[in-house]
């Protein structure tokens, strides 16, 4: 049996700091008129600081001489409680400002003590947000000035793509640091519309070519003057999503800058509003997840589905190749019936919340793989009427984030007539059906208390088949909406 005694070793060694014998380094911290001069133990500055271990070793101590060092850069106060961490693994926030706090991680992160530093990160994160929020422009240049601080950079592009019109009026956008500006606009849930995005991209790009005399009318612009800014934007460039503008905007504002952009993908950007089904690069940026909330109130797809599935309602653009990449097309508000994680998986559930309401999607998420798997029923009929089902259609896809090549499929016969049982649940046919499978037990005790067991796609009314297999599946998770146009 081991038994660790940490306590007390903190002590005696806290103890070993306090003690004005035997010490081998004195330490000068500060600039004038604020500097102080420590005493400490060479042993234990070079085992608990990098920093300090090389510092030290270019300072050896010569005969009786003590070594002595200088850390301009660190406020007295500061290096004391560092002191006490590096001798007792000793940290304490009572008394503490926020700012001071900060002090002591940017000091910490000189004297490369990555533990002290990643616990500072964690406790701002987890227990100062508002200060920082408040204090927004300080974190996020502190942050990104220092490289190690990666949890608190990313607390701040958070931040920023979470609520993006709250930090930029608190703060000018010419004043983010470049790789701030990059980590930003490289997230796709970006809270900002694209022709936005590019608007404070340009403008930050103009405002680093203070040096130069450029008007903001690009028309007067010399071929020089593009060089100067395309250099400013060559990391920003191609993490604007030009695709998913609509071709208003490109007209007013990405074509007045076309040349700063390289020929071919101004061709091809160019060519994909002259002619939808040009094929774009391959490394095309999908539109931003755009979370809008009097849309849809969701855990299991994204408005870049809801984008795809609106347009396949009302039949707009549904045969052009590339249509997932254009603007969001959101015309309608989905209204939410159920959501199995929080009302139950059981049939009973599902009639008693959806019965006999119109226009309903399902969306249902496959343990397991991840799949989308959904259908739209129209006004016209419902999952219990046994009415034929006008416009309706079933859907795939690969995943939340993969909406490149959905499945479509529409039934098949408008006048077939598809009856259910009050042990299903969403269903469309046999081909797709969530329900309870009833062998051995009572039929009102299955309605009543069991989950959905017999799940399957099984080809048969709609034009395709969603799934690779017809095995039975298990549902995660699955929501059914209502729709109503906005």
């Amino acid at each position: 049996m081991t038994t660790q005694f940490f306590t007390k070793l903190s002590q005696n060694y806290i103890e070993i700091l306090e003690d004005n014998e035997y010490y081998d380094v004195t330490i000068e911290v500060g600039e004038d008129p604020n500097v102080k001069i420590f005493r400490a133990h060479m042993i234990i500055l070079c085992h608990r600081s990098p920093f300090l271990r090389r510092m030290l070793a270019s300072n050896k101590r010569n005969n009786d001489v003590l070594v002595h060092i200088k850390l301009p850069n660190i406020l007295p106060e500061t290096f004391q409680i560092i002191l006490r961490y590096l001798y007792g693994g000793i940290f304490s926030s009572d008394g503490q400002d926020t700012s001071d706090i900060f002090k002591v991680l940017i000091a910490a992160d000189e004297l490369l003590l990555q533990e002290l530093v990643e616990f500072l990160q964690k406790f701002l994160i987890e227990n100062k947000t508002d200060w920082m929020e408040q204090h927004f422009e300080f974190t996020l240049r502190t942050s990104f000035q220092y490289n190690n601080l990666l949890l608190l950079q990313q607390f701040c592009t958070d931040l920023m793509a979470k609520s993006p019109e709250k930090i930029f009026k608190s703060m000018d956008c010419i004043s983010l640091p470049e790789k701030s500006l990059i980590s930003l606009i490289r997230k796709d849930d970006l809270q900002m519309k694209e022709a936005e995005v590019w608007e404070h991209v340009l403008k930050w790009g103009l405002a680093q070519c203070q040096d130069q005399t450029l008007i903001p009318e690009p028309e007067a612009w010399t071929d020089d003057d593009f060089k100067i800014v395309k250099n400013k934007l060559q990391n920003c460039l191609p993490l604007i999503r030009f695709f998913s503008l609509s071709s208003k905007e490109f007209l007013h504002k990405v074509r007045p800058y076309k040349k700063l952009f390289e020929q071919q993908s101004y061709e091809s950007l160019l060519n994909s509003y002259m002619d939808p089904d040009s094929e774009p690069n391959d490394n095309i940026l999908l539109p931003r997840d755009i979370k809008i909330d009097e849309v849809i109130d969701t855990t299991i797809v994204n408005t870049n589905i809801v984008s795809i599935i609106s347009r396949w309602i009302d039949k707009v653009d549904i045969n052009i190749k590339f249509a997932h990449l254009r603007e969001l097309y959101l015309p309608y508000k989905f209204n939410l019936l159920l959501r199995g994680s929080k009302d139950g998986f059981s049939p009973q559930k599902f009639h008693d919340m959806c019965k006999y309401k119109s226009n309903t999607i399902t969306f249902i998420k496959v343990d397991g793989t991840g799949e989308i798997l959904g259908g739209y029923i129209p006004s016209k009929s419902n999952h219990f009427s046994g009415l034929s089902l006008i416009c309706s259609f079933i859907f795939s896809f690969k995943n939340k984030n993969e909406f490149k090549d959905p499945i479509l499929s529409h039934i098949k016969n408008t006048y077939e007539e598809l009856h259910y049982s009050d042990l299903d649940g969403p269903s469309f046919g046999s081909d797709l059906k969530l329900s309870v499978n009833s062998n051995g037990y009572g039929r009102l005790s299955k309605l009543k208390y069991n989950e959905f067991n017999h799940n399957k796609c099984e080809q048969s009314y709609y034009e395709k088949k969603i799934r690779d297999t017809e095995n039975e599946f298990i549902v995660q998770d699955y929501e059914v909406f209502q729709i109503i146009k906005k």
